[in-house]
């Protein structure tokens, strides 16, 4: 009888808590049992091993094969500890050192033939594999991705490559931790878009602030348009945010787009999407389109399309930062952090309030129609505008243009760096005496908020917000205090209702 004992992580939302994997062999009829709630695929990995062990010439043992994954109330799910069970069997029968295991964790699936098969999940769990001290074994397809957390990274190619490194036959070399080169932004440029200065004036201030924005306009009035350019002006994301998104893409299996580093994500799910396509679910919780945008932009068009139910699961990450994905087996949390950009019609047909076109639509249907947004969510979104059609002359060819994203950028960063300088986090952040500490409001400023809120019965949740764009509109400015002059523009652009529009 003999025992091996290797580490290896489970995967549990963005999290890969670490599994102890032992490995028993004794006297009895051949068998080989895996336990510790294994799911099929887990189950599936003994006839995976086998035929690795026996196909890259090594012996198999012919005992039972008892192999124990703890803790053992923990769902264990994909081929990912395929190699720690190799390895351990091996262990067991003395083909490997056992002193060679300490302070290693194991990662990656197994072909028949030997290979190492890439697994998902693997920054997230070398990222806290460095954090414990250890050192793991990836497979070579991981390796640029493993290689972004600070942590000894072993990537290997075949199940005989770890056995030789292991036994000091052959050293695996280590793979080089590095930081890629903030890419450039090669999205659609801001000077594209003709007219609309109120538009583009609430777009850089929805990227210095990083506010959520409704944009409301008859149909081809640019709506899109301006959405798509908005991450283009939107300061590049730091290490530390690149890291987090880039853990989301590993979770799900993508490949790790290296040319887009800190690169702000852009997703715009279509009106069709479900409540888990939106946030995430199923039955072993994976990420949805609001955790493939953290740190970035998640634009939803055609708003009111959107089934009220899917619209509504949107309401605590938009709060919070991040989404509980609870179910009968396991619980898992995803990063949801996220700027929000919609756009709607004024109305099903497109065209109420529209000089060049006639709306056909009842006011029931009207009703009915802005109806499938409910109160409680548009009380989260900071900016709203119309956008309405651009005069005719400014679509010419020879029609100004307008600053380009290159320099509205500029502004952006430099309100930003004011932000993160004065409360270490940007302004659709700030929260209770941290709010009140950032938002020193100057003379007659008080007055006129005092009279906004009791004339549009602002809620307290939708105060707190005016504030927050008040102190973007104030470091656009480059202004210590919050001035009358800068809470005027927020609440101008705080709805078109309140502006004196009719739509």
């Amino acid at each position: 009888m003999s025992i091996a004992i290797l580490a290896s992580r489970a995967q549990r939302g963005i999290e890969a808590p670490a599994v102890t994997i032992e490995v028993f062999l004794s006297g009895g009829l051949p068998r080989f049992n895996v336990v510790g709630m294994p799911e099929t695929a887990v189950r599936e990995s003994s006839d995976r091993v086998r035929g690795a062990i026996i196909n890259s010439g090594l012996p198999f043992p012919r005992e039972r094969i008892t192999v124990s994954l703890a803790p053992a109330d923990m769902r264990k799910t994909g081929g990912r500890f395929d190699l720690a069970i190799a390895l351990g069997i091996l262990c067991a029968q003395k083909a490997v050192p056992a002193r060679a295991l300490d302070d290693t964790e194991f990662l990656g699936e197994l072909s028949l033939n030997g290979d190492l098969r890439p697994v998902p999940g693997v920054l997230p769990a070398v990222q806290r594999a460095g954090e414990a001290g250890n050192a793991v074994v990836v497979p070579r397809d991981n390796a640029t991705e493993a290689g972004l957390a600070r942590c000894t990274v072993y990537p290997a190619g075949t199940l005989l490559d770890v056995i030789a490194h292991l036994k000091g036959n052959r050293r695996i070399e280590a793979a080089s931790e590095f930081r890629p080169e903030p890419a450039d932004s090669t999205g659609p440029d801001l000077d594209d878009v003709r007219g609309q200065p109120q538009a583009r004036r609430a777009l850089e201030i929805a990227a210095a602030g990083g506010h959520n924005l409704l944009l409301i306009g008859p149909p081809g009035t640019g709506k899109s348009m301006l959405a798509r350019r908005l991450p283009g002006i939107m300061p590049p994301m730091s290490d530390r945010e690149a890291l987090e998104t880039a853990g989301v893409n590993s979770v799900l299996g993508h490949r790790i787009d290296l040319s887009r580093w800190r690169l702000r994500p852009f997703r715009a799910p279509h009106h069709t999407a479900s409540a888990p396509a939106l946030v995430g679910g199923g039955p072993g919780p994976r990420p949805g389109e609001i955790s493939r945008a953290h740190n970035g932009v998640l634009f939803l068009d055609e708003l009111p399309e959107f089934s009220r139910h899917v619209l509504e699961v949107l309401r605590e990450p938009l709060e919070a930062g991040v989404i509980t994905i609870s179910r009968a087996a396991q619980q898992a949390d995803f990063p949801a952090r996220v700027q929000l950009v919609a756009a709607m019609n004024p109305c099903p047909c497109g065209y109420l309030g529209d000089p060049r076109a006639s709306c056909h639509c009842s006011r029931d249907r009207v009703a009915s129609y802005r109806g499938k947004i409910s109160g409680p969510l548009m009380d989260r979104i900071d900016l709203r505008i119309e956008v309405g059609r651009p005069p005719v002359d400014a679509l010419r060819d020879n029609g100004a243009r307008g600053e380009s994203s290159r320099t509205v950028r500029r502004r952006v960063v430099a309100a930003r760096s004011l932000a993160l300088a004065r409360s270490g986090t940007c302004n659709a952040q700030l929260e209770g005496e941290q709010l009140e500490a950032a938002c020193e409001i100057g003379d007659g400023g008080l007055a006129l908020l005092d009279e906004a809120i009791e004339r549009f019965a602002l809620s307290v949740r939708a105060y707190h917000r005016v504030l927050r764009v008040s102190r973007t509109v104030a470091d656009l400015a480059g202004a210590e205090t919050v001035g009358a002059v800068h809470i005027a523009e927020a609440l101008s652009l705080r709805a078109p209702e309140q502006c004196g529009i009719r739509t």
